[in-house]
């Protein structure tokens, strides 16, 4: 049974304000617990979590005499800051992730008497908190990953009820798995397998001679109301929702798009994810300053279907710089 947030003893300190750590320190904070923001000197993250109220610390202070630490500095950031965070962290103080990267493919040291655990939200960090905000709540995955105390499971529960997860439901499962399943999650559907696919659909449709921002509004702004439904009805309730016509191409070309090829990929996407591959290619590129990366998210703001959104959706163009 999930405990009450009064059995978080003491101060939290939640390191990092970005989305994931706005949105908890702010549930923290409304649940009535003491929280402390760590953040990095001279990045944005001060000045935001000031203007929520919060007198934002350098990342090692915040976590001195903290009884719980949530770790939500990204993850290429965490490991190289570790060793002096890890100095200052109490002994017998509770480390929360939210996401088990940093645990399955990094070498992290953590004390004897410290109980580490996974507290994973299931939704973006606006959304946890907009959900919360409404007096709903988000299911979370729970995971031990040290268990120094032998409560580690019960402080994982009561850390995810002060953050309002509780209220929806709480799965327990493995940091392999929860690491697996999200990263393959991002790659093959809701990150890079979504943007691919409506990328895809939209230049099919201009290429052949069709409306810009009409093909836009049919293959990209309208997969919101679509994704609604499939959230709420799941894939047969959707199909329950859409007209015959839709069904009949849902059924019979939905397979020619997702088919043999596409199953192939995410296999292989998959491979990549367990054996650590991807995980290589992922410290390389940090290591590297990031260049594939900064290339690619360039040249997709440059791609013409950004402007077919502006001019669909009656939009100001973006300033210069």
């Amino acid at each position: 049974m999930a405990l009450e947030p009064a059995a978080l003893a003491g101060p939290v300190a939640v390191l990092g304000f970005g989305h994931q750590g706005e949105a908890q320190a702010l549930n923290l904070r409304d649940a009535g617990l003491e929280v402390r923001v760590g953040a990095r000197e001279g990045h944005a993250a001060e000045s935001r979590a000031r203007a929520r109220g919060f007198a934002p610390q350098p990342l090692a202070r915040a976590v001195r005499g903290a009884a719980t630490v949530a770790v939500l500095l990204p993850d290429d950031v965490a490991p190289t800051l570790w060793p002096e965070l890890a100095a200052a962290i109490e002994p017998g103080a509770t480390l929360v992730f939210a996401h088990g990267y940093n645990l399955l493919a990094r070498t992290l040291e953590f004390g004897a008497a410290q109980d580490v655990v996974l507290v994973s939200p299931c939704g973006p960090g606006r959304v946890l908190r907009q959900v919360v905000e409404r007096g709903e709540g988000l299911p979370a995955y729970l995971a031990v990953h040290q268990d120094a105390t032998g409560r580690a499971w019960e402080r994982a529960e009561a850390y995810a009820t002060a953050l309002g997860c509780a209220r929806a439901r709480l799965w327990r499962t493995t940091v392999r798995e929860e690491t697996e399943v999200d990263l393959f999650g991002e790659q093959t559907v809701l990150c890079g397998g979504m943007n691919a696919l409506v990328v895809a659909a939209w230049e099919t449709l201009v290429a052949a001679g069709y409306s810009p921002e009409i093909a836009y509004l049919e293959c990209v702004h309208q997969l919101k109301y679509l994704a609604d439904l499939l959230h709420e009805r799941g894939p047969a309730g959707l199909r329950d929702g859409i007209s015959g016509t839709a069904l009949h191409g849902d059924l019979t070309r939905g397979p020619r798009v997702i088919g043999e090829a596409s199953r192939r990929a995410m296999a292989e996407a998959l491979e990549d994810i367990r054996t650590g591959r991807y995980a290589a290619e992922l410290a390389a590129e940090a290591a590297a300053g990031k260049p594939l990366v900064r290339e690619r998210v360039a040249a997709g703001r440059r791609h013409p279907i950004e402007a077919a959104r502006r001019r669909a959706l009656g939009l100001p163009e973006p300033e210069a710089g």
